[in-house]
């Protein structure tokens, strides 16, 4: 199931092109429950004005709770603004608990599928930061994602964004419009 996910993500990937609206990034994670801290990393497609997918990885490794998580998350704008978004997400993936023998928690386990549910905020630009609030619905507890994504193509002249109206408005990317 793992190499499943592995081909979903490279397969999302490689059917877009850098002309197209992707970015690259990386966060900052604590889960509020357990105060582990960690590192993520993501990829952001956007294939329309609303909706995101974000291939990613996290890596628990400071604390209580050492694990990884490989997934998918679907991202979809709620509220726009001239500079900055809400959003609401939905993510499943696949969770590797490598210090699960040492937890208290009853049925805990090595390997895991989760869900989560969560809100995000970001701003419009090119190099655009990021927060997010999310739930893991299996786990009954909460984290935080604070993040800085690099839009490609974004701004600039051979880039994918050439609506000059839209610049003059102080718009500079349309991947959160």
């Amino acid at each position: 199931m793992k190499k499943a996910y592995l081909i979903v993500i490279l397969l999302s990937i490689s059917n877009i092109g850098f002309n197209q609206n992707i970015g690259i990034g990386g966060s900052a994670l604590y889960n509020i429950q357990s105060e582990s801290f960690g590192a993520g990393a993501r990829v952001s497609i956007f294939p329309n004005n609303n909706l995101s997918f974000v291939p990613q990885f996290s890596y628990y490794f400071v604390g209580p709770v050492t694990e990884f998580t490989v997934g998918l998350s679907l991202e979809l704008k709620v509220i726009k603004f001239n500079t900055i978004n809400f959003y609401v997400l939905g993510h499943g993936g696949y969770n590797n608990w490598m210090n699960y023998a040492e937890s208290g928690m009853e049925g805990a386990e090595p390997s895991n599928f989760n869900a989560e549910a969560g809100i995000g905020i970001t701003t419009n630009q090119c190099l655009r930061p990021f927060l997010e609030y999310r739930y893991n619905i299996k786990f009954q507890e909460t984290h935080l994602q604070l993040g800085l994504l690099y839009i490609f193509g974004c701004g600039n002249k051979g880039g994918a964004y050439r609506n000059k109206s839209r610049m003059k408005k102080g718009v500079v990317c349309p991947a959160y419009n």
